[in-house]
């Protein structure tokens, strides 16, 4: 634990991180004290995630210490799930809603969202992602992009607030100023957004303009450089950013988050516990903590190295004490918020009734054809892309299961890098796992931004020259190309997705 000899600091520090934690029937006894001590915060994962009803018996257990504690998770829906990373989303992510542009059924869709979190006793949802997806090969942020246009990501950022707030619980637009124009993931290096602040303030910062304008209670920020405004310090950690751009500028007076602070991009230049220290004095008004880093000791770091940096002056005492009263303040609003009764609502369709308006379906014009519905069961061949830590790794995706559920005699192969990358077996394995048993079969091959993926285009290239009547569906970024006889395109992975292409083979929609 840190120090006693400080606790009026201690508690100030305790105040301003939000931190995870490993468990999922209770707290550990290290957060339960953590909390008395006037922690203010604490993240929800997916390991910490069994079903909606454990998770409000869990938060029911935390708010035992402190009725106002913020309980955040990051639950997008679409790819980037925690409520429901072992089943796949139920609901479909920000691109596919992008590309309906229905802001009625965004907000809807939000709504539902705010619904299920509300009732398990969430009050902070680290959504939507207003960033303006202008990089297509983006690894980080892609399908979780209401898409490319920022008029597009401006009305359906605030459509998104706006559903999720009705429900009663607090919205957390990010990344800001705008993580959609990089090439770099945050988790491994730094990324860097060029463009004049003219440029930067056309395209990137309308969708959180607009999120203000919505009433969003929360801003979370990017570790990325912009240089157009500080060439030297990732905006998470730069008062010229936060302070004068976000607060002055864009007149922003709720709570500033940071993204995950043991992210490389940070870390690997400060330190966690140095970010931590910048971070603040730069003006953030907390701290997410935990993905990776979940331990007891961490918490303890960032706390004792908070308290020491105001005691050796490099975080002035009322930095400090402004961060931690915007961080009461939130609780406060979002404590009202999280005790109101309202009744859970019975389970809802809106997200696969959105997920079936995202589809998009494209033949070739050179006469090729794909029999649609489907006369018989297909060979389904999938490749599967190592996913961005955003994403939970192990979240169920893809058609196969989906198909396999309508039509039991579907067959199927999930194909990966290494099985097929950089060996003088690819051909073999493409023979033997995807196009002898696709022999008088229709055959559909499932990718996930191919235009990322070298690897991936390349098989799928392949796959093509043997069997050019296979049909292609695309559960990632679009290229825009049509490829394959038919050419389907989802705008996301989610598990909804993968019922709604099944369905369109089948001729269930």
């Amino acid at each position: 634990m840190v120090s006693s000899s400080h606790p009026k600091l201690e508690q100030l520090a305790n105040s301003v991180l939000q931190p995870g934690f490993v468990g999922t029937t209770e707290a550990p006894d290290w957060l339960r004290r953590r909390i008395a001590d006037g922690l203010g915060a604490v993240v929800l994962f997916g390991r910490n995630i069994v079903e909606p009803e454990q998770v409000a018996a869990l938060t029911t257990s935390l708010r035992a210490e402190n009725p106002d504690l913020i309980v955040a998770i990051d639950e997008e829906a679409g790819d980037v799930t925690r409520m429901e990373a072992w089943t796949g989303a139920s609901r479909p992510g920000n691109l596919a809603l992008g590309a309906v542009d229905d802001v009625d059924l965004t907000e809807g869709v939000a709504h539902d969202i705010g619904r299920e979190l509300h009732a398990a006793g969430v009050s902070l949802n680290y959504a939507p992602s207003a960033d303006v997806n202008s990089n297509p090969l983006n690894p980080v942020i892609g399908v979780r992009s209401f898409g490319a246009r920022t008029d597009v990501v401006s009305r359906h950022t605030a459509a998104w607030i706006r559903g999720l707030q009705a429900a009663g619980v607090a919205a957390c637009a990010k990344h800001f100023p705008g993580h959609g124009d990089t090439s770099v993931d945050p988790h491994f290096g730094l990324p860097q957004v060029r463009g004049t602040a003219a440029e930067i303030a056309r395209t990137a910062l309308p969708p959180f303009i607009a999120a203000t304008e919505a009433g969003v209670r929360a801003i979370m920020t990017a570790h990325l450089v912009v240089p157009a405004y500080d060439p030297g310090l990732p905006a998470t950690l730069s008062t010229r950013i936060l302070n004068d751009l976000l607060r002055g500028e864009l007149g922003f007076d709720g709570m500033v988050v940071t993204d995950g602070i043991e992210m490389g991009a940070v870390t690997d230049r400060y330190g966690i516990d140095g970010a931590t220290v910048r971070a603040l004095a730069g003006g953030v008004d907390a701290v997410c903590v935990g993905g990776d880093s979940a331990e007891q000791s961490t918490v303890e770091l960032l706390a004792g190295a908070l308290v020491k940096a105001v005691l050796d002056g490099r975080l002035p005492e009322e930095r400090l004490l402004v961060a931690s009263g915007r961080v009461r303040e939130f609780a406060a609003w979002s404590g009202e918020r999280s005790r109101s009764v309202t009744r859970a609502g019975d389970s809802s369709d809106i997200g696969l009734v959105a997920a079936r308006r995202a589809v998009r379906v494209h033949r070739r014009t050179d006469g090729s054809e794909f029999p649609l519905p489907l006369p018989s069961a297909p060979h389904v061949v999938e490749l599967s892309p190592v996913m961005n830590p955003a994403v939970d790794g192990g979240t169920p995706w893809g058609v196969a299961d989906p198909l396999r559920d309508l039509r039991p005699d579907t067959t199927s192969v999930r194909l990966t890098q290494t099985e097929l990358d950089g060996h003088d077996g690819t051909d073999e394995v493409l023979d033997r796992a995807a196009l002898a048993p696709a022999a008088g079969r229709a055959l559909v091959v499932v990718v996930r931004d191919a235009a990322r993926h070298r690897w991936m285009s390349d098989t799928l290239a392949r796959l093509l020259r043997a069997r050019p009547d296979a049909l292609v569906v695309e559960m990632g970024v679009p290229t825009g190309a049509t490829v394959g006889a038919v050419h389907m395109i989802t705008h996301g992975a989610t598990r909804v997705s993968g019922i709604a292409v099944a369905e369109t083979l089948l001729g269930r929609a």
